[in-house]
């Protein structure tokens, strides 16, 4: 009898471990063994992983690769340095061929995406448009407050001589 009460009480405590997946208990369903689970799990973080970005190469970097590749000459060492600089084999062939065809803007990166169809001089041209229209109205006020100063360094000329004229006894 001592062995059935074993085999009973290893059963009564691993109770989930024999049934299936699908199956939960009363207990499960409603949460209260929930909440024991969720306190010892750590819930992972809601932040947002940055965006992976495409690496860009510069010539020069291109160029020692290049260099480095080109001398590997035992077995396995070029491997290992594709594995290092983490490499693939076809940038290298990519590579040599812009090296090989003298393509030296070729070694450098390139702005990706579609070509922009305006003139860079089209921007200069208009900013230069707006900037002589404006300075044109600054020259035409400018224009007109030297007329009004001249006509009243007139009016005060004829008025002072005026009261000279006035001011002597005849």
């Amino acid at each position: 009898m001592s062995d059935k009460k074993t085999a009973v009480s290893s059963i009564a405590t691993l109770p989930a471990a024999r049934r299936s997946e699908d199956e939960r208990s009363e207990a499960e369903r409603s949460g209260a063994a929930g909440n024991v689970v969720a306190e010892s799990t750590t819930r992972p973080d809601p932040e947002v992983v940055a965006k992976a970005r495409r690496r860009r190469f510069t010539g020069a970097y291109k160029q020692r690769i290049l260099l480095e590749a080109d001398a590997a000459k035992a077995t396995g060492t070029l491997g290992a340095m594709l594995r290092r600089e983490r490499l693939y084999s076809s940038l290298l062939v990519n590579w040599r061929r812009e090296r090989d065809a003298g393509i030296l803007n070729g070694l450098t990166p390139a702005k990706r995406g579609p070509k922009s169809r305006q003139n860079p001089l089209d921007a200069e041209v208009g900013k230069l448009r707006s900037q002589n229209a404006r300075l044109t109205e600054d020259l035409r006020k400018a224009g007109i407050i030297i007329d009004v100063q001249k006509k009243l360094a007139t009016l005060l000329e004829t008025l002072a001589s005026q009261d000279e004229t006035v001011g002597k006894p005849a």
